[in-house]
């Protein structure tokens, strides 16, 4: 079997892709099959070969199932774990614009009351 395109699994229905899976898994035992009954090297590669379609249509199913998710998701006040953006654990934590531009009422009333002092200087 020759190699998958990931874009032709994209195009897909989710029904398919479970078809073409269970296809694929059947052709890996038949060629393991073959491979203990002592057949060719070609095989190995050929078993290879259908190892990674198999890994191309699961990732084309799981890439279908979280773009469901998130379509679901999409404008809601909580959104679960798996679908948040990573970035880094500093960068999670870190304040967010609002946050870093508040000020206290003390900071404000300072502000108000000794605003800063602009001198003109003569060149």
């Amino acid at each position: 079997m020759a190699k998958v395109k990931i874009a032709e699994l994209r195009e897909k229905s989710q029904a398919e892709l479970t078809q073409t899976l269970d296809q694929y898994k059947r052709e890996l035992l038949d060629l393991k099959v073959q491979q203990v009954a002592g057949a060719a090297a070609a095989k190995s590669s050929k078993i290879r070969d259908m190892r990674k379609n198999i890994a191309r249509v699961l990732t084309a199913i799981t890439q279908q199932t979280r773009d469901a998710a998130r379509a679901e998701y999409a404008g809601k006040k909580y959104i679960p774990k798996e679908l948040r953006v990573k970035k880094t654990r500093a960068l999670r934590r870190a304040l967010t614009k609002e946050e870093l531009s508040r000020k206290t009422l003390r900071q404000r009333k300072k502000e108000a009351h000794f605003s800063r002092r602009q001198y003109a200087i003569k060149a």
